[in-house]
């Protein structure tokens, strides 16, 4: 069907940087949105950043100015560039397509990565 590969993550110190990556694969017919979740022990999974279709980004207010989203329609891939990382940000980051899966007929559904963690500590 499809499959979502990430990779990028790590343990990094506070103000540090690292670039989560996630590539799509598979019966794609057209991909859509494309956004990143985090998920901590214990707490709700949150929607981190979105990029539309043409390319709107949108960030939950606490990564604003730090992260950025963005994407590579010719290779099917979202990216996020984390930078001046907090302790706050150590979480398992999960990517999330939207995709149109080719099919007869072509039907609609979202996919997650497997998840990649993120450390920031001292």
């Amino acid at each position: 069907q499809v499959q979502l590969v990430e990779s990028g993550g790590g343990s990094v110190q506070p103000g540090g940087s690292l670039r989560l990556s996630c590539a799509a694969s598979g019966d794609i017919f057209r991909i859509e949105d494309m956004a990143w979740y985090r998920q901590s022990p214990g707490k709700q999974r949150e929607l981190v950043a979105m990029i539309t279709t043409v390319g709107t980004m949108n960030y939950v207010d606490s990564v604003k100015g730090r992260f950025a989203i963005s994407r590579d329609n010719a290779k099917n891939s979202v990216n996020l560039q984390m930078n001046n990382l907090k302790p706050e940000d150590t979480a398992v980051y999960y990517c999330n397509v939207d995709v149109l899966v080719r099919g007869s007929p072509v039907y609609r559904k979202d996919f997650w990565g497997q998840g990649t963690q993120v450390i920031v500590s001292s």
